[in-house]
């Protein structure tokens, strides 16, 4: 069932009408079949997976919680995370190991006959995220299995994120049987969850779904197209990339937000960042942030020198690309991007004298605009490894973008042949500016755009999202005649 969908409309309806009347004490149990109902309409025999991933984790809370013995603790830990980690591995990285080791062999192996289940990384961060951190004493163990369960499954944010903490979305949870339906359903929280699942929408299908055929087209077979398509394809993978994630992640805090429950923001106008490290802090929050808990503070962090330190971020990221999904491509994304990040960090002393000598002014729009694009450039450079489907794929086009000028496409007409017509370009560079503006307004004023729209006075307010509607409605990529796109990071 996609958020793209009548579908979910009509799902999602139900679900506030009834959890508008049923009583408190019977809101966790109706969310918690909502949440298995919906993730149980890709595939219903998967939903075994993540009962399974509840109990364990519930379990080993419950036991590290109960026992006084260090050993005992250290144990438990360690069973949820290998049985946790180790259903991931069979699902997502069985074939891919027995691919590896054919290479190195020299010897065929017959892969397995595998469906990937649909959010399986996602939901077993979440539920190890619980585990360590009620092993940390940050977080008491929850004793009512149904509410923990809604925890792991809660349906907005199940399949792809935000991959939300213990701290935060159990405690909300726990409020809905306590709450009156007036605090429940409060009308500002509605009206802003309402704003954030139209933006969200909008984002998808209009500015994502445009991209991905284009995208598609020209990644599909490189070699038909020069330097023209290959910078196209370069920039218009990573916005398609992030307009259709965070339209993910908007409408599932949108969603949230309606029935007063607050996620995580995920996504922070991470193109209009100034330096890598900068954007990181604000591309897939959630996860990156999980990361940095969960893995590179355990292995030392920055606590233990430079090059530590530097060695911490390159594993972090070459495991963070590995966890995007089972191939090469994806770990050497993981891989050039910790050597970047690494690299500015080294510069980064230097930049700041340079900056110093000519006395920028780092508050200036300008100047800003220009680091953050190209800040974007240095991003997008290993995310066409991410993208690729091989790299030898990667690699011609890059040798393509470089080698093949064919600016005359610009003036002929041709360019209008790689996917989007005339009027599909203007359609697609109306919603980048909207999408700018939106970005723009996060970035200087700190205001997401459903705090910023309840700022201004009502006509303004339904001006904007009468846009937003309008563009959904009649330009959005979707019926009998699309190939709907699914969410790219499903797969992962």
């Amino acid at each position: 069932m996609l958020f793209n969908s009548i579908d979910f409309f009509i799902f999602f309806i139900i679900v506030l009408l009834v959890l508008y009347v049923i009583p408190a004490k019977f809101r966790q149990v109706w969310l918690l079949i909502c949440s298995y109902f919906f993730y149980m309409c890709w595939n219903p025999v998967f939903i075994v997976l993540i009962i399974a991933s509840t109990l364990v984790t519930w379990g080993c809370a419950l036991g590290i919680d109960r026992s006084e013995k260090v050993s005992t603790r250290k144990l438990l830990l360690a069973a949820c995370v290998i049985v946790n980690l180790g259903i991931l591995f069979y699902f997502k990285y069985l074939n891919f190991a027995l691919e590896t080791v054919s290479m190195i062999i020299h010897r065929e192996i017959s892969a397995l006959n595998i469906i990937l289940p649909v959010g399986i990384s996602f939901y077993t961060f979440q539920a190890l995220g619980y585990t360590i951190d009620c092993y940390r004493g940050k977080m008491v163990p929850e004793k009512n299995l149904i509410r923990y369960a809604l925890f792991v499954s809660f349906f907005p944010q199940l399949v792809a994120g935000p991959i939300e903490r213990s701290t935060n979305l159990l405690g909300q949870l726990n409020r809905l049987s306590e709450l009156k339906r007036s605090e429940l359903f409060v009308p500002q929280k509605m009206r802003e969850g309402v704003i954030l699942m139209i933006y969200g929408l909008f984002i998808k299908v209009v500015v994502a779904d445009r991209l991905s055929v284009l995208v598609d087209n020209i990644f599909g077979d490189p070699t038909r197209y020069g330097t023209v398509g290959m910078i196209m394809a370069f920039f218009g993978f990573i916005v398609q990339i992030y307009c259709d994630f965070h339209g993910y992640s908007t409408i599932s805090i949108g969603a949230s937000r309606i029935m007063s429950i607050d996620l995580m923001e995920n996504f922070a106008a991470p193109f209009l960042a100034t330096s890598m490290n900068d954007l990181w802090k604000k591309w897939h929050i959630s996860l990156s942030s999980w990361f940095r808990d969960y893995l590179y503070i355990p292995l030392g962090g920055s606590r233990k020198g430079t090059v530590r330190k530097y060695f911490n971020l390159f594993i972090v990221m070459v495991v963070s690309g590995l966890w995007h999904g089972a191939a090469w491509t994806y770990v050497a994304w993981g891989a050039i991007t910790g050597v970047l990040l690494i690299i500015e960090a080294v510069l980064r002393p230097f930049v700041h004298k340079i900056d110093d000598y000519f006395e920028i002014d780092k508050t200036n729009l300008g100047f800003n605009l220009y680091r953050a694009f190209f800040t974007t450039v240095i991003f997008g450079f290993p995310a066409v490894f991410f993208r690729a489907s091989s790299f030898e794929n990667a690699i011609t086009i890059f040798k393509r973008m470089f080698t093949r000028p064919d600016w005359y496409v610009l003036s002929d007409g041709t360019v209008f042949e790689y996917g989007l017509n005339v009027q599909e370009m203007w359609i697609l560079a109306i919603a980048l500016l909207i999408l700018f503006v939106v970005d723009l307004i996060r970035t200087r004023r700190g205001l997401t755009l459903d705090k910023w729209l309840m700022g201004q006075f009502a006509g303004f307010r339904v001006a904007v999202l009468m846009v937003l509607i309008f563009m959904i409605v009649v330009f959005g990529k979707y019926g009998v005649q699309f190939d709907s796109q699914q969410f790219i990071y499903f797969q992962f």
